[in-house]
C-alpha cells in the first residue's frame, strides 16, 4: 500500500503563516474530506501532497511507490494526481486529451483501451470526442479531466472542488467515477465547502482552522459540528 506523509510542516507566504502541523498522511483506500475557509490553504495542502509545492519547512515523503526515473528531480512528482476545479486541458480534441495520459499509465495496453472505453461511457463523452476541448463548458471540462484520471487508475488522487459549478447530471456522473475509484482502492483527498454525495464517501475529515489542521473521523461529533458551522457560514456569506 502506498502513501504520502507530511511531518513537521510549516507553510508560509512571506511573513504570513498559513498553517503548521506535526503529521498528516494520505494512503490508498483512505478517503478524506478537506475543509476550510477560502484562503485557508486547502489547494496549497493538496499541492504539497502532490509534490507541486514545497513547504517552508518540514518533510514530505512518498512510501511504497515504484522508483522515480533518474531524471526526475522531485521524487514526489507523479505519485499523486492533482485535479484543480478549473482543470488544465491541452489544445486539441476531447479524444486527444483523454488519450494523452496513456504513456503514463502503469497498465497493459488492453487495460488502457478497456478503461478508456469505459470512461467515455461513464462521463458521457461520446458525442464530444471530436470537439475541441477549449469549447467545452465548465462542467464538461471537469468531467473530461476526471475521466482522464479514472483511466489512469491513480493510487492517490487530490480533488479540488470537483463538482463546483456542475449541473445535477454532471455531479452524478462524477460521483459514479469517483465512487468506482474508491472501490478500486484509490486514496483520495477531496476539497469541498459543503457536504454532498461526494463527501459522504469520506471516512475522515481534515479541518483547516486557526492556522492548524485537525484530523477527525468523518462520523465523529466534532466533524459533524465543524461541518454544520461551515455550512451556516457558507449560506450566510452567499
Amino acid at each position: 500500500m502506498v502513501k504520502v506523509t507530511a511531518n513537521n510542516i510549516e507553510m508560509r507566504f512571506g511573513s504570513r503563516l498559513l498553517y503548521r502541523f506535526d503529521s498528516l498522511s494520505i494512503a490508498q483506500q483512505q478517503t478524506v474530506h478537506l475543509q476550510g475557509d477560502n484562503g485557508s490553504g486547502k489547494t496549497t495542502l493538496m499541492k504539497l501532497f502532490a509534490g507541486l509545492q514545497t513547504p517552508t519547512s518540514g518533510r514530505i515523503q512518498a512510501h511504497g511507490f515504484s522508483s522515480s526515473p533518474w531524471w526526475r528531480r522531485n521524487p514526489l512528482l507523479g505519485k499523486a494526481v492533482y485535479l484543480h476545479q478549473h482543470p488544465y486541458l491541452f489544445d486539441g480534441s476531447v479524444a486527444y486529451n483523454l488519450n494523452y495520459v496513456q504513456p503514463f499509465c502503469e497498465l497493459s495496453t488492453q487495460e488502457i483501451r478497456q478503461r478508456t472505453s469505459s470512461a467515455i461511457e461513464m462521463a458521457q463523452l461520446g458525442p464530444l470526442m471530436q470537439q475541441q476541448a477549449a469549447s467545452l463548458s465548465g462542467g464538461e471540462r471537469q468531467r473530461l479531466a476526471i475521466a482522464r484520471a479514472w483511466v489512469m487508475r491513480p493510487k492517490l488522487l487530490m480533488l479540488d472542488e470537483p463538482t463546483s459549478n456542475m449541473d445535477i447530471l454532471s455531479q452524478q456522473l462524477v460521483l459514479t467515477m469517483i465512487s468506482d475509484l474508491k472501490t478500486q482502492g484509490t486514496g483520495m483527498l477531496i476539497s469541498s465547502h459543503q457536504s454532498c454525495s461526494l463527501t459522504s464517501l469520506c471516512e475522515q475529515s481534515w479541518q483547516i482552522e486557526q492556522q492548524q489542521i485537525m484530523a477527525t473521523d468523518a462520523a465523529s461529533p466534532i466533524a459533524r459540528l465543524n461541518q454544520h458551522k461551515r455550512e451556516l457560514h457558507y449560506v450566510t456569506a452567499n
